[in-house]
């Protein structure tokens, strides 16, 4: 999976969603930066080589504060891989707050 939809949320809320992932290589799998687009989208990848075989996650948080509307937001991830890169990318509907939230 590459992809994930948080749906309708509420702006202010941090959203978190798990990317899991396996090493389907025959070496171990380095993931050397993950960069969110903006500074809302922050991701939490192993620093450490992921071996083959073995599985890993990245944690990918969202945070809708001052975000209001539909909101697309990538997360690049480098590796010792082929293509290098691969985009893991977000979305979601920020329903703005109401003057009495």
């Amino acid at each position: 999976e590459v992809f994930h939809d948080f749906g309708d949320i509420a702006e202010g809320t941090k959203a978190e969603t798990v990317f899991k992932f396996t090493n389907t290589g025959e070496a171990p799998l380095i993931i050397t930066t993950a960069q969110g687009s903006c500074g809302c989208t922050v991701p939490d990848y192993p620093k450490t080589p992921i071996a083959p075989g073995a599985s890993g996650e990245i944690k990918v948080s969202f945070d809708s504060s001052g975000r209001a509307g539909k909101q697309d937001k990538t997360v690049t991830l480098d590796a010792n891989t082929n293509p290098r890169s691969t985009i893991l990318k977000i979305t979601s509907n920020v329903l703005p707050k109401t003057e009495n939230q």
